[in-house]
């Protein structure tokens, strides 16, 4: 394949000589506190003057951390945290982390372009993710209603994955793991920037884990072989002149070995695929000195299909999504001390699909096929009120899918009170329209799961004051306070009859304290330590599910026999967290991960041996309602070495 991938560049030109990418671990403080980020506000400015606390995990923290999906990187970012049902990853924020949501109130985006799905609204952070973590260049989370900006999902944050250039790789480049549970993994990489400007970067990857048997006392026995997980991806972008085209592919079938949904334990027919694309071509073009201009158009699919077999008869869980849709942005700055951007979206749904049947006998118990469309205007004003002070102010009207209609607003006052130390006031609103599942899935039982055509946007208003501050040239500070509250939240509820359907409840609410450390020394070590204090409850005062009142979190890195070998160790401290189990909750955690990489082995040669849960901690998280169990146990100590070699 590298051979292959190489044969095609050749042919579109000679190469280029690049210079290697400037490791930003070597970065002082001051520098990673003005680097320029994208995602708050939809161009580019120092984070430092974002109408958020923006984090950052950079390809050498991945690296150094042994980090192997989306979902690893997340649980290292301050106030996040991530549960896992052996089936799908779920990220919860700030104290809000509804078991089973498919990360809906979160936006996901990989370069910008939008990653949830048409139906179920959800972002995979797992094995399932569209892109393989070694082509990540960085990730940048915004916490906060993001709404003003990007309409639907943001409503606690926007992940956006940046992705490498062609010309980092500068050439092929391959690598293989094994790890525990009799699991590998490959992926083969090109790229490479040409004499004729053309800027490529191809990868393909498959990942396999036969995974554990897992004994589950609610049943009684063993579930062998159902934990199993395979990925394949495929990933290619390529930049010409002032345009780029990226187009991804991921294809993942996976066990359920927690007889979800009430299907019958320890059956091997039991599994869930999950397949998804996008094709995404952006033009950006600056028309005059003071105006930029980029467009952008896309198109989405997605697949999934459930086997869940009940007395010996499988039922089969299908779902179809196609969409396509564009962006039109400009961002202006002839007004002296604007600097303004405006848009507007339009997303077509040309399906959102919905079916339900038993294979033999054949039986069909749903068949539900929609098609809609949604669009969103947005207005954004950064005025620079004085040479230290910035007021960012955002606006943005949207008409979801189902014809509600939404204005949220954003207004950021953002001060730099001396070199060092920057304070920020932040309030804003965001939304989550109702998706095509929640809407319109139905389901036989006992218990039925009822459609709802009538649901309600869910909408979020947060109130947050934000410190950073650098003291010297090593050391950064950052601490934020906030308060939200959350209107017509969605749950599933039973109603009186026993059946279930997802319906508008009342408030949700938290108050919450972040803090977070990070220090770095001459010689490349690296600390960063954070812990966050959240309280999310419900308007009569009852807490949360999944929702730990504590998180603490540290990372170090530090090299090892004069910068030949780097040592990465994670601690993450999980507080306890309730169940939808009456009595039952999830105990506190302390998981430590330590990894050792080298690139200097040998030339081209990148090694990295890691353990992650080293102490063998009992771990579990909180089964959400389609489980019988009310928790569900993680991964014991496990290990992975991988080996990568760049041509």
């Amino acid at each position: 394949m590298p051979a292959l991938l190489a044969a095609l560049a050749w042919q579109a030109g000679p190469v280029a000589a690049t210079a290697a990418p400037p490791d930003l671990a070597s970065f002082a403080l001051e520098d990673l506190l003005n680097m320029e980020v994208f995602s708050a506000s939809k161009f580019q400015q120092k984070a430092s003057e974002a109408p958020s606390a923006v984090t950052v995990i950079t390809a050498e923290e991945i690296m150094a951390y042994g980090h192997r999906t989306l979902a690893d990187i997340l649980k290292t970012i301050r106030g996040v945290y991530v549960s896992y049902d052996r089936n799908y990853s779920y990220v919860g924020v700030r104290g809000f982390g509804r078991p089973g949501d498919y990360n809906t109130r979160l936006l996901l985006l990989v370069d910008g372009h939008r990653v949830n799905d048409n139906v179920y609204d959800g972002g995979l952070v797992g094995s399932d993710f569209i892109l393989d973590v070694d082509l990540i260049e960085r990730v940048e989370f915004v916490p906060g209603p993001g709404s003003a900006i990007y309409g639907n999902n943001a409503l606690f944050g926007v992940i956006n994955v940046i992705t490498k250039q062609g010309r980092q790789l500068d050439g092929a480049e391959v690598s293989a793991e094994v790890a525990s549970h009799d699991t590998w993994k490959t992926r083969a990489s090109y790229g490479r920037r040409l004499d004729n400007g053309l800027e490529v970067l191809l990868s393909i990857g498959r990942y396999d884990s036969q995974g554990q048997n897992l004994f589950y006392p609610e049943f009684g026995g063993t579930a062998v072989g159902l934990d199993h997980d395979r990925a394949d991806n495929f990933y290619g972008k390529f930049s010409f002149a002032d345009f780029t085209l990226s187009l991804a592919h991921a294809d993942r079938k996976k066990g359920v070995p927690t007889a979800s949904y009430g299907q019958d334990f320890n059956d091997p027919r039991s599994a869930t695929i999950d397949r998804q694309s996008f094709l995404d071509l952006q033009y950006q073009q600056r028309l005059t000195e003071q105006l930029e201009f980029t467009g952008r158009a896309y198109y989405g699919l997605y697949h999934f299909s459930g086997d869940y077999p009940y007395s010996g008869v499988v039922n089969h869980d299908r779902t179809d999504g196609r969409w396509w849709g564009g962006e039109l942005k400009f961002v202006h700055t002839a007004f002296q001390n604007h600097k303004l951007v405006f848009g507007a979206e339009y997303q077509r749904d040309g399906q959102r699909d919905q079916a339900n049947y038993d294979l033999d006998p054949y039986a069909v118990y749903l068949d539900d096929r929609r098609r809609s469309q949604r669009w969103g205007l947005y207005l954004q004003d950064e005025y620079s009120l004085s040479e230290r002070t910035l007021l960012s102010a955002g606006l943005r009207f949207d008409r979801s899918a189902e014809g509600h209609e939404s204005v949220n607003p954003r207004l950021g006052l953002i001060h730099r009170w001396d070199n060092t130390t920057t304070l920020k006031a932040l309030y804003g609103t965001a939304f989550r329209a109702p998706d095509a599942y929640e809407l319109y899935y139905t389901a036989l039982g006992p218990p039925d799961q009822l459609a709802n055509p009538n649901l309600r946007p869910e909408k979020i208003k947060t109130y947050e004051l934000v410190l950073e501050k650098v003291i010297g040239s090593d050391i950064r500070l950052t601490a934020a306070t906030y308060h939200y509250v959350i209107d017509n939240l969605i749950e599933q509820v039973t109603l009186p009859g026993g059946d279930l359907m997802f319906n508008n409840i009342a408030q949700a609410k938290a108050n919450g304290i972040e803090l977070e450390a990070e220090r770095r020394w001459a010689d490349g070590s690296q600390l960063r330590a954070s812990y966050s204090w959240q309280l999310a409850e419900r308007e009569d005062g009852t807490w949360l599910d999944n929702s730990p009142r504590h998180l603490a979190k540290l990372n170090w890195s530090q090299p090892i026999l004069g910068n030949r070998w780097r040592s990465g160790l994670e601690l993450q401290y999980l507080g306890s967290r309730r169940t939808s189990h009456p009595g039952i909750s999830a105990g506190s955690s302390v998981v430590t991960n330590l990894t050792l990489t080298s690139s200097k082995l040998a030339k081209g040669l990148e090694v990295s041996a890691g353990i992650y849960n080293l102490f063998d901690q009992d771990c579990v998280d909180p089964g959400s309602d389609e489980h019988s169990q009310a928790l569900l146990h993680q991964d014991g100590r496990t290990w992975r070495l991988k080996l990568g070699y760049r041509f």
